[in-house]
């Protein structure tokens, strides 16, 4: 099972999203996005990508406008995928806008 952090941007994110957002993002994350990330190959589904102008940091779709950012981290326990939430929300989190 990897290990997970999150930037302080994406708690923000998660806070504005709706009860039923969270709950799907979170049961996402669960059931395809951990079996995935653990076997580094992921089901069509969650179009995962890396996001244009930014290497190393990719996206996945966890609802049709549900986004959300994630980059590897260092592992933080030996053999263990460690991931890095950043952003999470609609497609508008690829909008320009204020930090």
């Amino acid at each position: 099972m990897p290990t997970f952090t999150t930037t302080p941007r994406f708690e923000r994110d998660f806070k504005k999203l709706a009860d039923a957002q969270r709950e799907r993002f979170q049961r996402v994350v669960r059931d395809a996005f951990v079996p995935d990330v653990d076997t580094g190959r992921f089901r069509p589904s969650l179009r995962v990508r890396g996001v244009v102008g930014a290497p190393g940091v990719y996206e996945m779709t966890w609802a049709p406008d549900g986004r959300a950012t994630w980059q590897y981290g260092d592992e933080q326990r030996p053999g263990i995928v460690h991931v890095i939430w950043r952003r999470v929300g609609t497609h508008a989190i690829f909008d320009p806008g204020p930090p």
